[in-house]
């Protein structure tokens, strides 16, 4: 039985394209994995006591829309880092991590026709895979904006077509981007938001990369709208624990956003989503509650920024990002590179293609390899030497 026809145009999801890439060849010496973002840091200590401490309540249905402490924390958090007020009643709903809200928010919020035609939803090329999914899911039409050094590794959505900004229901913003790391600084949000006004389209911003930075802390979507003013209903952010506090295991995020939008995102879940145990629930408000944990794992990836930075030094187009913990490294042809590097050393690398799409004949992230600096400071020293010595000596 053949999957519906708007599924049949999605490419092959990343990892098992690189295993039917790599797998039926030989590694090139010891195996350092540097493809997939997991990360790799100690989560904070008392993680498995608040789950023993709360264990009972394994036994009872969870609070669908989260408990009031949870909330609380994510706005008491919201509140301290980007100055931004959100009533946590109203305007905050937990997640099983990002990707469910990501996906679920579409199905709740994407109308059946914009401007009189099948509806537009943006996404930045290259993409974390769950937009295009959202928009075939809703059989919206999939808009794949380059995200390109001539743009910042940012999507340029001001430079598209205003009939299509017209029929856009969702642009989906990745900042800091996966995989190129860039931030998206005031300016591009409020140029974003009145496009948004002046188009009538909501902006879905996946923020779970935030904490992760080299020197300044970036600009947050949620900031900006409010200091302009903007239609708190233009506007869901999403943010997780799985980079911030090393706890991808724990399935634990939200979404942020006017009261109509959580209210049909609350209505959605009451019929087809799942809530976050309880126990899990209480290690997710400690957890937005404390910034130790967060202040120690971000210095370690601004040595692995440090460590790249000496190890590439000199290769033109190889720098660590502003923020995030991935490299977004040029090569003439990324699968070429990937393959290369795994058969000569065994690093494996993630060809940028593979989180791309080809619009024409063009596909933004067919000459690079995206390398992921979650392991050891010591790996990710070797990895990277081994990269520099096999592409670009």
């Amino acid at each position: 039985m053949q999957l519906p026809a708007r599924f049949q145009t999605l490419p092959a999801y990343a990892f098992p394209r690189l295993r039917e890439l790599l797998d039926v060849h030989a590694a090139g010496g010891p195996t350092i994995h540097m493809t997939i973002g997991d990360p790799r840091h100690d989560p904070p200590p008392w993680v498995m006591d608040e789950i023993a401490a709360h264990a009972a309540s394994f036994a009872n249905y969870p609070s669908n829309d989260g408990t009031p402490g949870l909330r609380g924390a994510i706005a008491g958090w919201l509140a301290r880092r980007y100055g931004a007020t959100v009533d946590a009643e109203s305007r905050i709903l937990p997640l099983n991590g990002t990707r469910e809200g990501l996906f679920n928010a579409a199905v709740a919020l994407c109308p059946e026709q914009k401007a009189g035609a099948k509806p537009v939803v943006l996404t930045p090329n290259p993409f974390y895979q769950v937009y295009a999914v959202a928009a075939l899911a809703m059989s919206a039409e999939p808009h794949y904006v380059a995200a390109t050094e001539a743009t910042g590794f940012l999507p340029d959505f001001a430079s598209l077509d205003p009939a299509i900004l017209d029929r856009t229901a969702i642009a989906y913003v990745c900042s800091p981007s996966n995989p190129q790391g860039a931030v998206a600084d005031a300016h591009y949000w409020r140029v974003l938001f009145g496009l948004a006004e002046k188009h009538d389209f909501r902006v879905f911003a996946d923020e779970c990369y935030s904490e992760i930075y080299r020197d300044a802390a970036p600009s947050g979507a949620l900031q900006v709208a409010q200091e302009m003013g903007a239609d708190p209903e233009r506007l869901l952010i999403f943010n997780s624990l799985s980079k911030r506090s090393n706890l991808a295991g724990l399935r634990s995020g939200f979404a942020a956003g006017g009261p109509r939008t959580i209210a049909a995102l609350k209505q959605l879940r009451n019929y087809a989503g799942a809530p976050l145990p309880t126990p899990i629930q209480a290690v997710s408000e400690r957890a937005w509650s404390e910034e130790e944990h967060v202040a120690a794992s971000r210095a370690r990836y601004v040595a692995k920024y440090g460590i790249a930075d000496q190890i590439l030094a000199g290769i033109p187009g190889c720098t660590s990002p502003e923020a995030g913990f991935f490299l977004w490294l040029p090569v003439k042809d990324g699968e070429a590179a990937a393959l290369r590097v795994w058969t000569e050393t065994g690093v494996r690398v993630l060809p940028g293609a593979y989180l791309s799409r080809d619009v024409g004949h063009d596909n933004p992230g067919r000459g690079y390899i995206r390398v992921a600096l979650v392991a050891e400071e010591d790996e990710v020293a070797r990895g990277l030497t081994a990269i520099r010595d096999c592409l670009y000596a």
